[in-house]
């Protein structure tokens, strides 16, 4: 589970991956430690969440913030996104999860034990899995969990609307070990990145057809459940969630006496904030910033991010079937002008994102947009010249007697947001195509994406693991479903799937940015930016902010004694 959809945010839909703090090889197959070292440290340096022990943290209290369920609430499902990940997370398995750098951590209450090893080419890792580990229906957490989570993800029954296959369909087999709460899985090859595959479970009953695509959808199982929080109300009519202490737990109590969840629109959060009815709200612009800043017990934590924003193109639309118009459209677009109203007056700048799948912060990261595109609007008019795109008296093109028309899908009410359409609009009219911005509710973030209501769509992913490399299908197979754009070829695919034969990281990163490279002439996804992780929080609350990779564990949230 890598790659999650958030909204804008959306593709909060997202917007986030080599093997930062992992070991990675040059293309001789010498690792090189310093350069790992270098880009860890790049990482840590921009953190800031208040890094805090369990054992400083108060008993008791309440931690709100804005946000609500979304119509499909299950992760592993293709219309999952990031913000279902992080509800699913407060009432199930947090088996593993990653420090800011990347390196993994598996949580005692669920891995007692993991051992991996390779035999004649192929990897074997065995996971012995907590005895007292137990669903909320008193299902025990064992061998079954992780065949069940791997048989839905695998791709060998293509009912399951699974987000990802990558690195499931490798598996060969999940057996019994030495007793039941033993998971033997086999590989087929070798999977260095596996441990993101198996950072949470699927209750076996979760993992039918039926409940895999529908069970969650706008409703929560807390029975199939696990952790130290579960459900406390769930409320469909306001949208508001609240989980409570797990009487089922059996590791560490949760420091908080409750977790709420308050729906409001992005835009309400900071008023919601400045009022004390909300804990922590992102800041999203200057004005926000401004605000959060004057609010009395308050505090701004700024840092990094594994979130990666980028501008979707249909191919499915009519005229976006042209790929010389999808270059025409990308070779006009000014991606610095867009930072620039993105992060206007938040005191921060980045690199212009070269990859969908690897950060500037991370080992193995190139640029490879620059390497085939750059900001050129001369050339965009004569790439649509050459493709029989005439301008008519008003300046927009046309060909068979159609104007040059598409549409930009705009979620929310958000001003930033607006200007950033606005500034697309302008950069089009430019060379000659006219784009209408429709506005739809951010509620609806899941059917755009579903059924590709958009010509023009801006989306982000959010890195949950630190394997970026292996998502590269996520993006550009042309028959996988979390490929919004619609784009790709047989040939493709198979080129980008035989990267994950590759072991060592080093090198397979290497062919990634080589076949990313190629991807990207397909003219479908244009990279845009991350962006800053910067919140509002209450002074005092401990182990929420800017992270990058790391998940605090729900049980570690809470306030500072």
């Amino acid at each position: 589970m890598r790659r999650q959809l958030a909204l804008p945010l959306a593709l909060a839909a997202a917007v986030s991956v080599a093997a930062t703090a992992c070991s990675s090889s040059s293309s001789s197959g010498d690792s090189s430690g310093k350069q790992t070292r270098n880009a860890a440290e790049v990482a840590s340096s921009v953190t800031d969440y208040n890094p805090q022990p369990y054992e400083n943290l108060k008993d008791g209290g309440t931690y709100t913030t804005a946000g609500t369920f979304d119509e499909q609430g299950n992760p592993f499902n293709v219309n999952g996104t990031l913000n279902a990940l992080r509800i699913w997370s407060w009432y199930n398995a947090d088996a593993i999860t990653y420090s800011p750098t990347g390196e993994v951590q598996y949580n005692p209450d669920y891995y007692s034990d993991v051992k991996v090893s390779v035999e004649g080419g192929d990897q074997k890792v065995v996971i012995t899995l907590n005895p007292k580990a137990v669903f909320n229906d008193g299902t025990p957490i064992d061998w079954r969990a992780v065949e069940a989570t791997w048989k839905a993800n695998n791709g060998s029954d293509k009912e399951y609307a699974a987000s990802s296959t990558d690195g499931y369909d490798r598996i060969t087999s999940v057996t019994p070990g030495a007793d039941a709460k033993q998971a033997v899985i086999a590989f087929k090859g070798v999977n260095a990145s596996w441990s993101a595959l198996f950072t949470t479970f699927l209750h076996p009953q979760a993992a039918t057809v039926e409940n895999f695509n529908k069970a969650y959808v706008k409703t929560a199982h807390p029975e199939w459940g696990a952790g130290p929080y579960t459900v406390g109300t769930w409320d469909a009519q306001s949208g508001n969630i609240t989980f409570v202490r797990n009487p089922h737990w059996w590791g560490r109590k949760g420091k908080l006496d409750k977790r709420v969840y308050v729906n409001l629109e992005r835009a309400a959060s900071i008023n919601a904030f400045k009022n004390g009815e909300i804990d922590y709200a992102p800041v999203g612009d200057a004005e926000n910033l401004k605000q959060v800043k004057a609010v009395k017990d308050a505090e701004v934590r700024s840092g990094g991010s594994p979130f990666e924003y980028a501008l979707y193109l249909n191919t499915k639309s009519p005229f976006l079937g042209d790929v010389q118009v999808r270059k025409a459209v990308q070779t006009s677009i000014d991606r610095s002008q867009i930072t620039k109203i993105r992060f206007q007056g938040l005191d921060y700048s980045e690199p212009l994102p070269g990859s969908a799948v690897l950060y500037s912060f991370q080992q193995g990261y190139q640029d490879n947009v620059s390497a085939v595109l750059k900001y050129d609007p001369e050339q965009a008019r004569k790439v649509l010249d050459e493709a029989g795109w005439k301008p008519g008296a008003d300046g927009i093109r046309a060909k068979d007697g159609k104007e040059l028309e598409l549409g930009y899908t705009l979620l929310g009410d958000d001003p930033v947001e607006k200007a950033v359409s606005g500034a697309f609009t302008a950069m089009l009219k430019a060379v000659g195509v006219r784009l209408n911005v429709n506005k739809v509710s951010s509620n609806d973030f899941s059917k755009v994406l579903s059924e590709r209501r958009f010509d023009l769509f801006i989306s982000g992913n959010r890195s949950t693991d630190p394997f970026g490399a292996r998502s590269l299908c996520d993006f550009y197979c042309s028959d996988r479903e979390s490929n919004i754009t619609g784009a790709g070829t047989p040939e493709l695919d198979r080129e980008i799937r035989a990267t994950g034969d590759i072991a060592d990281l080093g090198w397979q990163i290497e062919a990634v940015n080589k076949l990313e490279q190629k991807a990207l002439q397909q003219y479908s996804l244009l990279p845009l930016y991350s962006g800053p992780s910067t919140y509002g929080l209450r002074k005092g609350l401990a182990n929420v902010g800017a992270t990058i990779f790391h998940s605090p564990l729900p049980e570690t949230i809470g306030w500072q004694k």
